[in-house]
């Protein structure tokens, strides 16, 4: 069985490839760490028996593969988070290996796919499944952050308190200080988890979970104080405040 490994984690590379190497039907025969080197790999080599998938890759989301390649081959996704995503494989029938691999979690999703591509039309099942999947909304879970030199810091989007524009530079800040990011406050506010993270105003986008209290303002306004000092007064508009209400509510 021809595999191929898309992944940008050398770590989690080399683990999966451990594994894998335990299985005796299973050749490796390449490793992939960009959406631009799939769509070129894909290209030029024929469709492999089966995918070994990371969700999150250094350039974006794995699922932008699928606007530009036709894969048929199965595909067994792995991720380190997104709940939310896990349970939409789960309804789609497509499986997962949640990290840490290990060799009884691939055993069981290769019985998986084998009882899948048993049944007649199991490749008109397998399309159907991937097109389900490419359809989910994935929002950004880590970033990598550019500093002095030429060296990348990873920054976790769990760990953002808030994020604000400080002299025309985006930055993103956390407890242990702030990061300036590449995107625009527009992007962010559709990459990021909308139940996380709210556009309080044209400065701000603050955490559910940095929120400390809330105090009524002038002019039907709120004022939301965080559990880290911020540079200025975060207000939200009072055209904004249902808008506000319904998302720290969770409706």
């Amino acid at each position: 069985m021809r595999a191929i490994i898309i992944e940008d984690e050398m770590l989690a590379v080399s683990h999966l490839q451990s594994v894998l190497s335990e299985i005796s039907d299973i050749q490796v025969i390449a490793v992939l760490d960009t959406i631009q080197a799939v769509i070129e790999w894909f290209e030029f080599n024929a469709q492999p028996d089966l995918v070994f998938m990371d969700i999150h890759l250094a350039d974006g989301s794995a699922f932008k593969i699928f606007e530009h390649v036709n894969i048929i081959s199965p595909i067994i996704f792995t991720t380190a988070y997104d709940e939310y995503a896990i349970k939409a494989f789960n309804v789609n029938s497509i499986d997962y290996l949640l990290k840490p691999i290990t060799l009884q979690k691939v055993i069981k999703a290769l019985d998986k796919l084998k009882s899948l591509t048993s049944k007649s039309g199991w490749q008109q099942e397998i399309q159907r499944l991937i097109s389900s999947i490419a359809q989910v909304k994935l929002y950004k879970t880590h970033f990598l952050v550019p500093i002095k030199g030429s060296q990348l810091i990873p920054l976790l989007a769990k760990d953002i308190e808030y994020i604000h524009i400080e002299s025309g530079l985006v930055k993103a800040c956390t407890s242990g200080g702030s990061y300036v990011l590449e995107n625009t406050m527009e992007e962010l506010s559709d990459e990021l988890n909308p139940y996380d993270f709210f556009r309080a105003n044209r400065q701000y986008i603050i955490a559910r979970n940095s929120i400390k209290e809330i105090d009524y303002w002038f002019n039907n306004r709120l004022s939301v104080n965080l559990k880290v000092c911020v540079p200025e007064k975060i207000l939200i508009s009072r055209v904004r405040v249902h808008d506000f209400r319904k998302w720290y509510s969770g409706i």
